[in-house]
């Protein structure tokens, strides 16, 4: 007869939502039923009529954006995805592919981390490489560790690009009461808030270098963050874009009249992210550095005119190598013509697209003598390394600026 003994304590870094199995053989028995070692491709049922729980992963500063897509377009609770650590990032590694690029293992260790939050659904956007293929892999890794209590809104299965398409999407996966007009309004205030979210960092990098109280530049994003955080309006997110504006102008700055100016271009999320890249934006604004980084979602997803970047660097290359590629080699020649001292072009390991651009910024560089620092980040990446070469590539082109 089974005895009813109190259960042992769930240990700190054991899954909340994993449930308990037994190793036999190549069968994993868990809670009585057998399952396959291996996902199977089936599903748990769920209640589609339950609240759900949803997490994205951690990529810059645009939670506030994804937290208002979850409230307003899913309306579904948010679950912020803790800040990445070494331990997040290597959990991530160990449960991805050694030649995955690196992205993947970021995204992977920020959603295993969501799921022991408590989250119960995981958003994957899509994408023009291997990230159309990213949300089913994910979801098969993380079902053979354990995870099984949950479901994947992967915006891949939308083919058509359509907002109306996507809001259906959500309504077939997550919530089957979502009013579409309703999902549209909410979508579209989200996108308002990641065009200011973009628009505050471009504002933030061209200054805060210069910044006389230490600090002070953060101080105001934090508290533009929390303000994005808090809106639930459409009025609400235009008073917290002004007023973080405002309050950015009117920081004291000792910028002088030709500052050093660098480009940032490069993979899409790893030129974006401060963790993936090892915080290089403020390592570069701690140098006095005026700084441009050309990606962004806005930049890239919401107002990018592909055929105009095409026909502006037609000399450079005749055809798209990638799904940035052409976009950073117009860009990188936009900053070259406004006679920027620098170019960074940052990528992780093993993306093959921009492995292709490479050369191309190589010959962008002869004809305009404008330095480019090629720099690729793993998991494996040391600060140390990093902070060398930005310190002698910041030296190089201030003695270029000095002598010209």
């Amino acid at each position: 007869m089974r005895s009813f003994q109190q259960q042992p304590e769930q240990s700190a870094g054991e899954p909340r939502n994993k449930k308990p199995a037994e190793e036999h053989g190549r069968i994993t028995v868990s809670e009585g039923r057998p399952r396959p070692l291996f996902f199977t491709g089936k599903r748990p049922k769920r209640d589609r009529h339950s609240r759900h729980k949803v997490a994205f992963f951690h990529f810059r500063n645009y939670e506030p954006a994804f937290k208002y897509f979850t409230e307003h377009v899913l309306d579904a609770d948010f679950v912020p995805t803790p800040t990445p650590t070494r331990a997040t990032i290597k959990r991530g590694e160990e449960m991805s592919a050694d030649y995955v690029c690196t992205p993947f293992k970021h995204i992977m260790g920020d959603y295993a981390a969501a799921l022991d939050q408590g989250a119960d659904t995981l958003v994957q956007v899509t994408g023009f490489c291997r990230l159309n293929y990213y949300g089913e892999l994910q979801e098969m890794i993380l079902r053979d560790a354990g995870y099984d209590n949950f479901q994947m809104l992967n915006f891949s299965d939308v083919a058509t690009g359509k907002v109306r398409d996507y809001v259906a999407y959500c309504k077939k996966v997550v919530n089957p009461n979502l009013s579409i007009p309703h999902g549209i309004k909410g979508l579209l205030g989200a996108w308002r808030m990641v065009e200011h979210i973009d628009a505050f960092r471009d504002r933030y990098l061209t200054n805060a270098g210069f910044e006389v109280e230490r600090g002070s530049f953060e101080r105001v994003r934090k508290e533009f963050i929390s303000a994005m955080n808090r809106a639930t309006t459409s009025a609400a997110i235009e008073d917290g874009f002004r007023h973080a504006m405002d309050a950015l102008d009117a920081l004291p700055t000792n910028k002088p009249a030709d500052p050093v100016r660098v480009g940032i271009v490069g993979e899409y999320y790893t030129a974006q992210d401060p963790t993936s890249c090892l915080n290089l934006e403020q390592k570069l604004l701690d140098m006095g550095v005026e700084l441009n980084n050309a990606m962004s979602i806005s930049a890239f997803n919401l107002h990018y005119n592909a055929q105009a970047a095409r026909a502006s660097v037609a000399n450079y290359c005749a055809h798209d190598m990638g799904p940035t590629s052409t976009f950073n080699i117009a860009a990188a020649k936009r900053f070259a013509e406004a006679g920027f001292d620098g170019l960074i072009h940052i990528k992780s390991a093993g993306c093959t697209p921009e492995i292709d651009v490479m050369p191309v910024l190589q010959r962008l560089s002869r004809d305009y003598h404008m330095p480019v620092l090629f720099l690729t980040f793993d998991t494996q990446t040391s600060d140390a390394g990093l902070d060398t070469r930005l310190e002698a590539f910041y030296d190089m082109i201030a003695m270029r600026k000095v002598r010209s």
